[in-house]
């Protein structure tokens, strides 16, 4: 089976969430499994782009509108990634830096899915499958259907996964010239509430949606910022497929990034290495347990609290605690976070920004991770956690309730109901007091090590879905 993922991130080539760490890594999974998978992003200036060998397999133009823009498909020559790897460049839309927030993303992102649809037109044999990943390729299932000039493809089985239905990448209808002629008809296909909503139209016209973990499915029904009555009448067709994690990447006995690598074997004397250095770097003190956040500093995630959060632990749990920080996003989080080291020195650190390197150290040397979300998909980071035996301290909520048993129910996490300053707080005195009980900490440490969240399992489920 020929599998193509469309998608804006990719790990290793661009990546800003959990989206990049997916496509980087199922369609590898998906090619041990056998088949022909194959990634197609834009390619945008970033560093993996100056660094390798490409090789041009398709010079044309994409139409967008009024406008012309030259296309170029290049291929990674060396294979390096595990599969197949294409980057679509298109000359003064993606010859910048950053993957998102500029104001003609629309456009933008509109003529890589037209790009990519011409090219797979002109291939000489059709793929099996084209999976599609969140709105940025959201049109792709309308346009392979309907489109006159990608008729052609209107029998390839197209598949939305959504990973995070609170994004659509709704436009205006101004721009309806944009997308090539269609029967004018099919135009309800495009709206939801009065825009042209690339997400919507992908849930309508997809021949299977899928969500990064079955509790988000259900959730979803009655949160998706306006799209709840659209994915109760597509529930028929939609599955909940949890995601898996890069084994071969995230391996505390082989991971390059890390002061000493370790195994179950030596888990405490692996973790007390990495947080050793880990304190070095951050002024902090290797003997107190180590709280960490990573991740993107948005409401999503519950990083507006955590200013709040931290000050409260830092002062309940007077110099018997340290608390250490890795992320970016709202500038007033940030600067609240920042400011903290000054009130806390010794005890609570930040890094403000991304540092693919610093995570893989945290997520060896830390004790425990929060991760508060007030929305949360799947989740990757408390699976990586895991991994390294970091215990992950989790609101119950999308892929962190079917990733995280509470310790109090015989598992293995701290859980909390609700994305609040008391709930968090309260979590992380549950987790002070377990970490006073070195015997089962170790216990823990050595069980979720050996927890199984690889794509094995999720790699062979996308493959039942795409023959259902």
């Amino acid at each position: 089976m020929e599998i193509v993922h469309l998608s804006a991130e990719c790990y290793p080539i661009a990546k800003v969430g959990g989206l990049g760490d997916v496509v980087g890594a199922l369609p590898k999974y998906q090619n041990k499994l056998g088949h022909v998978a194959k990634v197609v992003m834009p390619a945008y200036q970033t560093k993996f782009m100056q660094e390798n060998e490409f090789e041009v397999v398709y010079d044309g133009w994409a139409k967008l509108g009024f406008h012309n823009f030259a296309v170029k498909i290049f291929r990674e020559k060396t294979n390096k990634l595990g599969f197949d790897l294409f980057l679509v460049h298109i000359e003064g839309l993606f010859d910048r830096e950053l993957v998102y927030g500029y104001h003609d993303d629309t456009e933008r992102f509109l003529a890589y899915q037209i790009a990519v649809l011409d090219w797979i037109s002109q291939w000489e044999h059709r793929p099996d499958v084209i999976h599609c990943h969140d709105h940025h390729t959201g049109l792709v299932p309308f346009m392979a259907a309907y489109c006159e000039q990608f008729r052609r493809l209107s029998q390839i089985p197209t598949v939305l996964t959504i990973h995070n239905a609170q994004y659509q990448g709704q436009f205006g209808w101004d721009k309806l010239h944009y997308i090539p002629a269609f029967d004018l008809w099919k135009t309800g296909q495009l709206d939801w509430r009065g825009s042209i909503n690339p997400l919507a139209t992908a849930i309508k016209c997809a021949w299977r949606v899928t969500t990064v973990s079955p509790s988000y499915l259900d959730e979803i029904s009655f949160k998706a910022n306006g799209l709840e009555d659209l994915l109760a009448q597509e529930r028929s067709k939609s599955f909940g497929i949890l995601n898996g994690i890069d084994n071969e990447v995230w391996n505390p006995q082989t991971d390059p990034m890390l002061e000493k690598n370790f195994t179950t074997r030596i888990v405490d004397a692996g973790k007390k290495a990495n947080k050793a250095a880990l304190c070095a770097v951050f002024n902090l003190d290797p003997e107190k347990p180590l709280f960490t956040f990573i991740g993107r500093l948005v409401g999503e995630k519950g990083a507006d609290l955590l200013p709040e959060i931290f000050y409260n632990a830092l002062i309940t749990y007077s110099n018997q605690i340290n608390i250490l920080v890795l992320g970016s996003g709202d500038s007033q989080v940030e600067g609240r976070l920042t400011q903290l080291k000054d009130a806390f020195p010794g005890n609570y650190n930040a890094y403000i920004g991304y540092n693919e390197k610093l995570s893989h150290q945290i997520y060896a040397g830390a004790d425990f991770l929060l991760m508060p979300s007030r929305v949360e998909p799947c989740g990757l980071n408390q699976m990586y956690a895991l991994r390294y035996g970091t215990i992950p301290i989790v609101r119950r909520i999308g892929g962190l309730k079917d990733t995280v048993v509470d310790i109090g129910d015989g598992g293995f996490g701290v859980c909390h109901d609700q994305t609040s300053a008391w709930d968090v707080g309260h979590a992380i005195g549950r987790a002070y007091d377990l970490y006073t009980d070195a015997k089962h900490v170790k216990e823990i440490r050595k069980f979720i090590m050996q927890l199984d969240h690889s794509w094995d399992r999720a790699a062979q489920q996308y493959i039942d879905i795409y023959q259902v």
